[in-house]
């Protein structure tokens, strides 16, 4: 069974069956397995008074082939004989208790409880995130609440390519690399030189100049001075010396043209180059944490790095170039039609082969440099990660696994580079041959015209100049089937990160906020990493301004999920954030930013001095400004110590801190940002008892007038909490404050319970 989903005439006619219309349907979806692992259609429809479900009733495929493609492009007998009955039942939204999913190895099944739970349907992992939505549909239908239209808009609408129904690769860019046409690769990437069209202006005509004064040449060397200077006829008659001085000034002339259009187009290209590896790293910042998270160090570096040398080297040898020898290859062919339009017809015999061999080749080179830069993507990635991992790699002497595993990646990369050294080394030695063969066709035919006194010695030799000066641009443009197959994929690869879509979107009419008082709302709150896998389950919690809310709980239960939340790092599920009663997806990223300060465990500490990582949050400010914030975040004293003070480097190939002075310096950093809230994530983690006094003695100054989430194992760091929330798997168990929870004695009193037990065998450890 290959992928597809349920023909248009077949949907219709279910809605027709059942008196209703496509403008009632709130949602619908194909589920695409049966429950005995088979795979049949089941196409399920949401109303907002009924649940439909129509099974095919045609024979379940034992397997299913998927090609990418999400409706079948043409219809054929095969597709008719598909388009059987259904078993169609309708049911009552009151009558269903819940709809709900029940997760599986790499598939799902919807089960509905009505009041006895039943299988309605299942389906293959790709349907996942539409039968979550289906769910909450149904669910939000259930509780009369009204529905998100970012809920019901239709995802599957447009994630396929029109023309050949490909799916996209990638979600929310509906481009499709099969239907694509380079010429618009080609077209967006010369967009660039648009900042320098005067720049581009005179390189032309320099170009222009070049040429023209290039073209002189052989017809001087040529006719000039063999038929008219040394046979003593025509305008050059006797006049030997005049044609070695015209050919030494057009020689002169074309050099300086070169040079002078090779100088400037450098230059250009250059500044082309810098602009585009700014839009590319411009375009990077802009993108969602989740974007980062997908991509490997590595593989985004050759992005930026490799792609972008690919693409200097299209405006400085390529287009420069292309442009050139396009112009004198249409010269020289008009001047060879109007010498002898016989011998030029001759010569241009082996072009039609040329021509095929290209098209032919094209494809296959562009498909091996997509897989030469996959390859070398992977091998850079291994290579990021081996040296990043270097402390965890030396720890458990992993250093022969890491050189196996770079082996391998070298081995593939290899291997991809021969086979694409391979076609092109074979195939433009081949062609460049078949392009000169012209040039033999040429003495023989023109010495057989010589011999019959048809032509003079003087004509077939400008014609054979020209032939020699006509090799070299066609040999390039042999050669640029490999350089066009080079620059559009990385161009490609480029304009992939400049159009992806952020999974946090900023409104346009975003509401800005200076300064917030910090109050917080959590509302109802789901959110899942991935589709029907909640991490968060229906959270609400609330923190008034100036507050101090402490979120404990065990590791998994939620707790950094919530402050990446509400810091909007990514966005809910379900439900709503609110600071000062806005929510967060109303809110511009610039107010809720410079309004939100996070201290967490993982502290980065970027290749600089101690003073520019403290004032990263804000690079205007004062040495003093600078100090200040140190002496409040206890960090003065380490820093003095140091052997450059505020101007030691740290980071990459710097001084090496301590995990408390990277917390200090944290510390330091957030006060310098002077956020009205302040998460603080595990940031007295993995220390010792003495840094995490010096820590949080630098916390409680830090925390006073600012709305605070803290987030902790050591319910020691919690003690000036004025409330407190305990979360268990995703869900909000206990709340309120640390007397009224002790006294309760439920989770919050257990985890007191066993902290305490935990210090005191550490006492005993140490003693």
């Amino acid at each position: 069974m290959e992928l597809m989903i349920i023909h248009s005439k077949e949907k219709l006619t279910v809605l027709q069956q059942q008196g209703w219309s496509e403008k009632d349907i709130l949602f619908e979806m194909t589920c695409d397995r049966t429950t005995d692992g088979h795979f049949l259609d089941t196409y399920l429809v949401l109303t907002r008074h009924e649940l439909l479900i129509a099974t095919s009733l045609k024979e379940p495929d034992e397997e299913k082939t998927y090609k990418g493609y999400a409706l079948p492009v043409k219809n054929n007998g095969r597709q008719d004989e598909q388009a059987g009955e259904w078993s169609v039942q309708t049911m009552k939204i009151g009558e269903i208790e819940s709809v709900f999913i029940v997760n599986l190895v790499a598939s799902g099944m919807l089960v509905m409880k009505a009041p006895e739970e039943r299988i309605i349907a299942a389906f293959t992992n790709g349907l996942m995130t539409k039968a979550s939505r289906l769910a909450a549909i149904f669910t939000k239908l259930k509780q009369q609440e009204e529905l998100d239209s970012e809920l019901l808009e239709d995802e599957g609408e447009g994630a396929s390519c029109p023309k050949c129904g490909r799916i996209y690769p990638e979600e929310g860019r509906e481009i499709c690399p099969k239907c694509m046409k380079k010429s618009a690769l080609f077209v967006r990437l010369l967009s660039f030189a648009k900042p320098y069209k005067v720049s581009v202006l005179v390189v032309i005509v320099l170009m222009l100049l070049n040429s023209a004064t290039g073209l002189v040449i052989p017809y001087l060397t040529g006719t000039a001075l063999f038929d008219q200077a040394l046979k003593g006829e025509g305008y050059f008659a006797g006049q030997i010396g005049l044609v070695i001085l015209l050919v030494i000034v057009f020689r002169t002339l074309s050099l300086l043209f070169g040079v002078l259009f090779g100088i400037i187009n450098a230059k250009m290209a250059a500044n082309i180059v810098f602009d585009l590896k700014s839009v590319i790293f411009t375009a990077m910042q802009r993108l969602s944490l989740n974007f980062f998270q997908r991509k490997q160090t590595g593989q985004l570096m050759t992005r930026v790095n490799n792609d972008s040398a690919e693409l200097q080297m299209f405006f400085i040898d390529g287009l420069s170039y292309f442009i050139v020898n396009a112009m004198n290859i249409i010269g020289i062919t008009v001047i060879l039609l109007v010498l002898d339009w016989k011998l030029t017809l001759m010569c241009l015999l082996p072009l039609p082969i040329v021509v095929v061999l290209v098209r032919k080749v094209f494809p296959k080179l562009w498909r091996l440099s997509w897989r030469r830069h996959r390859r070398v993507s992977a091998m850079n990635s291994i290579i990021s990660d081996s040296i990043k991992g270097v402390r965890v790699v030396k720890a458990f002497g992993m250093e022969q696994k890491e050189m196996e595993r770079f082996q391998r990646a070298n081995v593939n990369f290899s291997g991809s580079e021969q086979n694409y050294n391979r076609l092109s080394g074979t195939i433009f030695p081949v062609l460049n041959v078949l392009t000169q063969m012209g040039g033999m066709l040429i003495w023989a035919f023109g010495g057989w015209m010589i011999l019959g006194g048809e032509i003079s010695f003087g004509l077939v030799l400008t014609f054979v100049n020209y032939m020699y000066m006509l090799y070299g641009p066609v040999e390039f443009m042999n050669n640029i089937v490999g350089w066009w197959s080079h620059c559009m994929t990385a161009s490609q690869r480029i304009f992939e990160i400049q159009d992806a879509n952020p999974d946090v979107k900023e409104k346009e009419d975003a509401i800005r906020i200076p300064v917030m008082k910090g109050e917080i709302q959590v509302s109802n709150v789901v959110f899942g990493y991935e589709p029907n896998k909640s991490i968060l389950k229906d959270v609400t919690l609330q923190v008034k301004a100036g507050q101090m809310l402490g979120v404990v709980g065990h590791s998994g239960a939620g707790k950094s999920t919530l402050v990446n939340l509400i810091s909007r790092l990514y966005d809910v599920n379900e439900g709503a954030i609110s600071i000062d009663g806005i929510n967060v997806k109303d809110l511009a990223a610039e107010s809720l930013r410079s309004n939100i300060g996070i201290v967490s465990q993982d502290v980065y500490v970027f290749s600089g001095s101690i003073a520019e990582n403290i004032a990263y949050a804000n690079p205007d400010c004062r040495v003093m400004d600078i100090v200040h914030a140190a002496k409040i975040a206890n960090a003065h004293d380490f820093i003095e110590k140091l052997p450059d003070g505020y101007d030691t480097l740290v980071g990459t190939a710097g001084y090496n801190l301590s995990g408390g002075e990277k917390q200090r310096l944290s510390i330091a950093r957030a006060i310098l940002h002077n956020p009205k809230i302040l998460i603080l994530d595990e940031a007295t983690a993995s220390l010792d008892t003495e840094t995490e006094l010096q820590i949080q003695e630098a916390l409680d100054k830090l925390i006073k007038g600012r709305t605070t989430i803290a987030i902790a194992h050591r319910l020691s760091t919690l003690r000036n909490a004025d409330y407190l929330v305990v979360m268990d798997q995703g869900k909000v168990v206990e709340e309120g404050t640390h007397e009224t929870l002790m006294s309760a004695e439920g989770a919050y009193y257990k985890l007191v319970k066993k902290h305490d037990e935990a210090l005191k065998m550490s006492e005993v450890i140490s003693a």
